[in-house]
């Protein structure tokens, strides 16, 4: 995997927009879970390569602080070789002057050479401390998106539960109201009502009886009064 790569799918990752996801979703704690897994398993492979980029530009850091010493070091070896060539010169060592010269200028000729190498690094490891800078920050918003997609996740299955909650509270209520005991209780009344209008119905159908009784024994007298006249009329 690229550097590039590497850089385009952190930033595509950390740029997502999770609301807009979640209200094109069907199932949004389905979507949550699935991000959840991407995010990590990305997160997990852009450390991965993120890491391998950092070391690679550590060691072009290294081989360019390497070379620059070396230079440095050539530099000196230059310094000490002329100098010890002026003094043999001096000396009328003329011989001995010119091969500490030569030393000098192969000396010279190493530290162009290390000078060169630090200087065509530069570019290099300047490019590479950048694409690591940007890798570095796409991985935290990548973590800080993993951990609003854990957090709204967790709302969504919290606010879930609620809503079941709320629902079976409310399907309760409807029960109630659909088995409602005091509309039983009333049922319940009515027919003890009825009962009662019953019971005071037999009360009256028999009193009903005992006075119809009571009067045909008063007819009864009367006509037993009246033959007893008549008899008394005829006897007169």
């Amino acid at each position: 995997m690229t550097k590039q790569t590497i850089l385009g799918r952190v930033t595509q990752l950390a740029k997502a927009n999770i609301n807009a996801l979640l209200d094109q979703a069907e199932d949004p704690q389905k979507l949550l879970d699935q991000l959840i897994r991407d995010y990590t398993n990305n997160i997990a492979d852009a450390e991965e390569a993120v890491a391998g980029t950092i070391g690679h530009l550590r060691l072009l850091e290294q081989d360019h602080l390497e070379d620059t010493a070396a230079a440095r070091e050539w530099g000196e070896k230059a310094l000490a070789a002329s100098r010890k060539a002026d003094l043999l010169r001096a000396a009328g060592q003329g011989a001995e002057a010119d091969t500490f010269d030569r030393l000098a200028k192969v000396a010279l000729g190493r530290q162009l050479q290390s000078e060169k190498e630090a200087r065509t690094a530069e570019p290099t490891i300047a490019a590479q401390t950048e694409v690591v800078e940007k890798l570095k920050t796409g991985l935290e918003k990548m973590r800080g998106k993993l951990t609003e997609l854990r957090s709204k996740r967790d709302e969504l299955v919290a606010r879930a539960k609620s809503a079941r909650a709320q629902n079976q509270m409310m399907d309760a209520v409807k029960n109630v109201d659909v088995l409602d005991p005091t509309s039983e209780l009333g049922r319940f009344e009515d027919k003890v009502r009825r009962e009662e209008a019953r019971a005071t119905g037999k009360q009256e159908l028999a009193a009903s009886s005992l006075d119809a009784q009571f009067e045909q024994l008063d007819s009864d007298g009367d006509s037993a009064e009246i033959e007893a006249r008549l008899a008394a009329l005829k006897a007169a």
